[in-house]
């Protein structure tokens, strides 16, 4: 079995990949589902 870095090396993932994906850096504050909260780590500039 291989290990997350050993897959990641071997297939790099690009920024396109990841926004084809739906996969993204964070919403506005003010823009977020309270059942998600456990998942929201923290929010700077506006943003989480």
């Amino acid at each position: 079995m291989e290990t997350m870095a050993e897959a990641t090396a071997q297939n790099p993932i690009s920024m396109r990949a990841l926004l084809e994906a739906g996969v993204h850096f964070g919403h506005n504050t003010g823009r977020w589902n309270p059942k998600m909260k456990q998942y929201i780590f923290g929010a700077r500039n506006g943003i989480h």
